[in-house]
């Protein structure tokens, strides 16, 4: 059941509360409902921020949205794309809806899984996805397949991997539109930007979910030279790195602008994360935290999450310290935005809402655990390797090292000898988590794309996306060019028997090459 914000309020005791706690009043119509932005960042770590302490990048513009929104200290994501994705949209943790790495067929969200955006089409907004999705490019994974009315963007993985578009390279890119390859004008994240903002422009009469995922700071970072100026002493992929994320604070500084120049600004939640921890950044600023990108320490799954609605009083700075996590966005804008469940229902949510403590419950979640994982390119999930276990006391990684995290934020004093019934606890529910995700059945249900139905006329089959035997790695356009040797196999589903034609390609049609 689905609790609306009235009957929230009530049960936590906040009706009649003096107007600087949220009121979250009751929407009575669809076009009274707020108007939701989700933004997520690639590869931009909590360190990649100048409001965080970085000393050389200038983010100016994001900076204004911290000193305008609820920020959410402790929040963690998983150590590598798709499976944060998939967290993000589902509610529930990556593991669950089989989703473990970011290549080889195990990065495609289950079928059975029910998305964000069909909670929001459910309840009358508008639908749209922009940039990266990284959970399937093919029928019934696209994001067209999933909820959403409006796809422009990639489908898996990012630039000059197997599966994208052979000649992209951030400028004048080819992206899926609705599932067919279209040529775009200028720096894809402007122009995902852009696209966010017609797609808005156009639904502005009705409530409207934007989800844009830029693909962008992640490399490869090709910079116009006309950038290079705001770092000259950051040469290299780190001084791209930080040119890209100004680049997406500009574009962030237009965002805003259009949304109050339309009226939007009160009545929109803008929210604002990253996938995982910085991919370059750390040797630079990572806010004293150990590891990052693909790392189970903390620098590789705790980042930035800020949450802004003037409409109901987020627009003053406030640090909520709690341990969160990106599975709690779906249950809270289910909440806030009163979302009606779609009709062939939802699995049990990992994620609670955040709803109590944006009101401003005190009472802290002491019995909140948390799992992730980092097996990329692992062919089969193997318990305890590369996992982290959180509370808001704790992290145990791999199963045997123990850190209180509060006293110890940099992860340097394994104290698990020194605290042996907490170690025990903490695998104890791992063990009960492990048990419930019954991997040896998911390993024998692989995602399948469906060929020959009508929702795709033709189906893509690349290096990316197939379960891989041996060999060296194939998913990169890098690996096509060296002629690496491997071997696999893609499991399909035939929608209808018939006479197929399957080409078989080394090189894709827009490459001129024998």
């Amino acid at each position: 059941m689905v609790t609306t914000r009235r009957n929230f309020l009530k049960t936590i005791g906040f009706v009649g509360i003096a107007s600087a706690i949220p009121s979250f009043a009751q929407a009575n119509t669809v076009k009274n409902k707020p108007n939701v932005i989700l933004i997520m960042t690639d590869d931009q770590g909590y360190g990649d921020l100048s409001c965080h302490g970085n000393p050389i990048l200038k983010t100016p513009n994001l900076d204004r949205l911290h000193s305008e929104s609820t920020r959410f200290t402790d929040f963690h994501v998983a150590p590598f794309c798709s499976p944060t994705r998939a967290a993000l949209m589902t509610g529930r943790l990556p593991e669950r809806v089989n989703v473990w790495e970011t290549v080889y067929d195990r990065n495609h969200l289950d079928r059975s899984e029910t998305t964000m955006a069909e909670f929001f089409k459910a309840s009358g907004y508008a639908t749209g996805q922009f940039g990266k999705w990284h959970l399937g490019s093919n029928y019934p994974y696209r994001p067209m397949d999933r909820g959403f009315d409006q796809w422009l963007g990639v489908g898996d993985t990012g630039l000059q991997t197997a599966d994208d578009w052979w000649a992209n390279d951030r400028m004048n890119d080819h992206f899926l539109h609705n599932g067919k390859w279209e040529p775009t004008k200028g720096f894809g994240t402007d122009f995902f930007f852009n696209e966010t903002m017609s797609f808005i422009k156009n639904n502005k009469e009705k409530p409207f979910f934007a989800y844009l995922a830029t693909n962008t700071p992640h490399g490869s970072n090709f910079v116009p030279k006309e950038w290079d100026n705001p770092y000259p002493n950051s040469p290299g992929p780190i001084g791209d790195f930080f040119r890209t994320i100004t680049r997406i604070d500009d574009n962030m500084g237009r965002l805003r602008d259009f949304l109050v120049k339309n009226d939007l600004a009160e009545n929109t939640i803008l929210i604002f994360l990253t996938d995982n921890g910085t991919a370059y950044g750390a040797g630079v600023f990572n806010d004293g935290m150990r590891g990052q990108k693909g790392s189970v320490y903390e620098g590789g799954h705790r980042v930035p999450c800020f949450i802004h609605w003037p409409g109901e009083g987020f627009n003053t700075p406030r640090d909520i310290n709690d341990l969160t996590s990106c599975t709690d966005l779906l249950p809270t804008l289910i909440d806030l935005c009163e979302l009606k469940t779609p009709k062939r229902g939802n699995q049990p949510l990992d994620g609670k809402s955040l709803a109590p403590l944006l009101a401003g419950e005190t009472t802290p979640w002491n019995d909140r655990t948390i799992i992730h994982h980092e097996q990329n390119c692992y062919p089969k999930a193997t318990k305890w390797r590369k996992s982290v276990v959180l509370t808001p006391k704790w992290r145990l990684i791999n199963g045997h090292e123990l850190y209180e995290i509060k006293k110890d934020p940099s992860q340097q004093s394994n104290v698990a000898e020194a605290h042996p019934d907490v170690v025990a606890d903490l695998r104890s529910r791992y063990e009960t988590y492990w048990a419930e995700l019954k991997t040896d059945e998911q390993l024998k249900n692989p995602a399948r794309p469906i060929i020959g139905s009508d929702h795709q006329k033709e189906t893509w089959l690349t290096s990316i996306g197939w379960i891989r035997d041996n060999g060296l790695h194939t998913w990169d356009q890098s690996h096509v060019r060296a002629g690496v040797r491997g071997s696999g196999y893609w499991p399909v589903e035939i929608a209808v028997a018939g006479k197929y034609r399957f080409e078989v390609r080394r090189w894709p049609r827009e490459v001129n090459k024998p």
